[in-house]
């Protein structure tokens, strides 16, 4: 299979936000959904599109993601992807992604996280538009996940090794670069918890 299309269907298959076909192992029974946790999800599951500008488009923005294995900061992109930070930005303001797992890890790939179901099919009730840009896909590099649906609205991924090929196989709206702890961004794994996210301008 061509790398290219490898990269795409790990993105598609973390992204599926479908009714549970993807193949991915079922909750517990009897476990409550992350929903049921935070009013704020449920209320985004029922948004027909992204939420309204919270950003000021004069400022510079920095997400501080706290995990279970300690912290690093992202440089969020708005004038590259104005959308995608003012969601992202809203989402961690009010603490969307508190308490979420990093529920699939690709070696040399990506660490993906924000799924409120926590298997890879969870999403909002909007896609996001394509918001696509040159930057190159370094490691650090922060993307939205995507599949044939549109951009997921929530969840999102780090890029552990420079590619490419991510350029050219999907569009995953590149919207920020780890500024600080890309060492502890290698160190994450699957079923590590985001225990929430902060946000700075300046």
């Amino acid at each position: 299979m061509k790398p290219a299309l490898l990269l795409a269907l790990l993105l598609a298959v973390a992204c599926g936000e479908d009714t549970g076909s993807s193949g991915q192992p079922a909750a517990p029974a009897g476990s409550l959904a992350p929903g049921c946790q935070n009013e704020i999800r449920t209320c985004m599951e029922q948004r027909t599109s992204p939420p309204p500008q919270t950003i000021d488009a004069a400022k510079t923005y920095v997400a501080t993601v706290h995990t279970s294995k300690g912290d690093f900061a992202i440089k969020l992109d708005q004038k590259a992807a104005p959308v995608t930070v003012n969601n992202f930005v809203y989402l961690a303001q009010n603490h969307f992604y508190d308490g979420l797992t990093f529920h699939r890890y690709v070696p040399s790939f990506v660490i993906q996280g924000g799924d409120p179901k926590g298997d890879g099919t969870g999403g909002l009730g909007y896609k996001l538009p394509n918001e696509t840009n040159p930057a190159p896909w370094n490691a650090g590099s922060l993307g939205m996940a995507s599949n044939a649906a549109g951009v997921s609205g929530c969840q999102f991924f780090v890029v552990l090794v420079a590619n490419s090929s991510l350029a050219t196989s999907g569009v995953y709206n590149h919207f920020g670069v780890v500024q600080t702890g890309m060492d502890l961004v290698q160190q994450l794994r699957q079923g590590d918890t985001i225990k929430g996210i902060d946000v700075t301008a300046s």
